[in-house]
């Protein structure tokens, strides 16, 4: 199979999973601090990732010049990303968090244009468009009930925020990422996060683990999603797609969370599917596999 279809595979099931975020969020709210939602799951990744790193640390003789090239990335990325995604979504509403979730591609777009000197193709700005068609509508029930007063105002900063620093970190590992593995990239930058969140946990939710005994059903669904698919499965899958393709285009992917989202929220929330939805569910498919087949063309096998 060609590389660059299978990268998109890859990234739809991504999104997929990345789509589950902010269900398993408020899955959790009610037992977890939001210092203790990233951290803990973030720790649980690392044992998992580890077998496989030490494998590359060796082979590739790393330094620690070479895994402090990830202390940027955490600080300004990952880090911001995942605790103000997690305290915004908290504060605000699961619909919200979706919804503005929407400018990521636009942020990612932006700083790689600034930071890689990547260009916007005509077929990506048709595309561009379709998928902002696609995912209005989509997301229109969503949109009329968004809560946007005082009561979620500063939830919302934070999530805006939030995928600021998502798009930082995106853009900065495609300059990095040849130098890599995937597992390495998402241990190495997890390793980091964990480092910096610790002083956190321990001050803040120390009680939380005085109580994980307590933890009711609920709560172990949000914090093993957060684990298996948010951490683990879908990073790992992310970073081996990013090798294969520009951010822009990975940007473009990103509009998958909000149509993934809606048959989520359908399941855990009981909203109901509209027409729209479905339609807009199409469009946005349609423009990633017109993206995929003719930049495919474009390129040698």
């Amino acid at each position: 199979m060609n590389k660059r279809i299978l990268a998109w595979i890859m990234l739809f099931s991504c999104n997929l999973m990345w789509a589950l975020q902010f269900t398993s969020i408020k899955l959790t709210q009610a037992q977890v601090g939001p210092y203790m939602t990233v951290w803990g799951p973030m720790l649980l990744s690392l044992f998992l990732l580890a077998p496989f790193v030490v494998k590359d640390f060796k082979q590739n003789n790393r330094t620690l010049k070479d895994i402090l090239a990830f202390l940027p990335l955490a600080a300004l990325g990952a880090f911001p990303s995942q605790v103000l995604m997690t305290i915004g979504t908290r504060m605000s509403l699961a619909s919200n968090a979706a919804i503005l979730v929407l400018i990521l591609p636009v942020l990612t777009a932006v700083l790689a244009f600034i930071l890689l000197k990547e260009k916007m193709t005509k077929i990506r700005w048709i595309c561009f468009g379709i998928s902002i068609i696609g995912v209005v509508l989509c997301s229109t029930n969503d949109i009329k009930q968004m809560n946007l007063g005082s009561e979620f105002a500063l939830g919302n900063l934070i999530i805006i925020l939030a995928l600021i620093g998502n798009a930082y970190y995106n853009v900065g590992c495609k300059k990095i990422a040849v130098k890599f593995t995937g597992m390495e990239m998402v241990f190495y930058t997890y390793l980091f996060v964990v480092i910096l969140l610790t002083p956190f946990v321990a001050y803040y939710e120390n009680d939380t683990l005085k109580n994980i005994g307590s933890f009711t059903t609920e709560t172990w669904i949000g914090m093993g999603s957060l684990t298996l698919f948010q951490n683990f499965l879908s990073m790992v899958l992310f970073f081996i797609a990013l090798k294969n393709l520009e951010a822009t285009e990975v940007a473009l992917s990103n509009y998958l969370i909000t149509f993934f989202g809606l048959p989520i929220a359908a399941i855990w929330l009981h909203e109901k599917l509209g027409s729209q939805a479905i339609i807009g569910g199409i469009l946005v498919l349609a423009s990633m596999l017109l993206l995929t087949i003719v930049e495919n063309k474009k390129k040698p096998a």
